[in-house]
């Protein structure tokens, strides 16, 4: 076998490795505030990785990774709505992996608005989860999305109008400020 000089072909393998470890955490999470599944969840951020790793020799900017990295997932997740097998709409399990996603004393208010994210469209979704769930910026969010930052000003808006229709009277019973 031959010895890989520095910049070969291990050194970047461990620095994907790395960044995995660094980051499979979040994403997995930012995934399932997105799809409200689990299982898809997981699909999504290993879909993502994958991805992530055909792509790692050619990425010149490793200080991007993260916004790459949140691209690729959204559209993970935009691409899997057109997938047949995937039209089934699942509901959100008790599950203790959600306890690492919020704080466990508002489980009910996280149910609410889970249930409430997922009646509202994949990208006005991913827009929401994107801006308040990661706290990312409007220009980072369009970068991500490939829009302009007046596309996701608009599509916030709407998206936490159509969060509020879809809680309705439930969103009073709401004790963290939230999604007034």
């Amino acid at each position: 076998m031959a010895f890989l000089r520095r910049g070969g072909r291990r050194d970047q393998d461990a620095e994907f490795v790395e960044f995995y470890e660094a980051r499979a955490a979040v994403l997995r999470k930012t995934a399932f505030v997105l799809c409200g599944d689990w299982h898809l969840a997981e699909d999504l951020t290993q879909t993502t990785f994958t991805k992530l790793y055909l792509a790692w020799q050619r990425l010149d900017r490793h200080d991007q990774l993260d916004r790459y990295a949140h691209q690729v997932l959204v559209r993970a997740f935009l691409d899997e709505g057109r997938r047949p097998w995937r039209r089934e709409h699942s509901t959100m399990p008790d599950s203790p992996l959600l306890d690492h996603v919020v704080d466990t004393r508002h489980s009910d208010e996280r149910d609410l608005l889970f249930r409430g994210l997922a009646q509202i469209p994949k990208r006005r979704r991913a827009v929401l989860v994107l801006r308040y769930w990661q706290d990312l910026s409007v220009d980072q969010v369009a970068e991500i999305l490939e829009c302009s930052p007046g596309t996701v000003r608009s599509q916030a808006s709407r998206g936490l109008d159509d969060l509020r229709a879809a809680l309705g009277d439930s969103l009073h019973d709401l004790s963290w400020g939230g999604v007034r």
